[in-house]
């Protein structure tokens, strides 16, 4: 089964192409070097880290001392959780060890 995005287009597409070709987390930290911003990285690090947290029932206060997201990001990333496209939950799964 396809997963249809609304930001489904060939130019993600191929980003995302490049990305699943990364070998190792040294590939991945030059990669995302070059492409993202350091402020983008750390954006996308402490949303991750904030859906870890939520799945291990943290407060929102919690969460936020930990790691510095606003309540707003912390309730958002909730919301996808819940009810997103599982992205999170495949990721975190699979971070687990817990494969579908």
């Amino acid at each position: 089964m396809t997963y249809e995005s609304k930001l489904k287009n060939p130019f993600t597409d191929e980003l995302f192409e490049a990305v699943l070709s990364l070998k190792d987390i040294e590939e991945c930290y030059r990669f995302f070097e070059d492409i993202c911003t350091i402020k983008e990285i750390q954006a996308l690090s402490q949303r991750l880290k904030v859906a870890k947290l939520l799945r291990q029932n943290k407060t929102y206060n919690e969460i936020e001392e930990t790691t510095g997201a606003s309540t707003a990001t912390i309730s958002r990333i909730n919301r996808c959780l819940h009810y997103g496209a599982d992205g999170y939950t495949t990721i975190l799964n699979r971070l687990e060890g817990k494969e579908e």
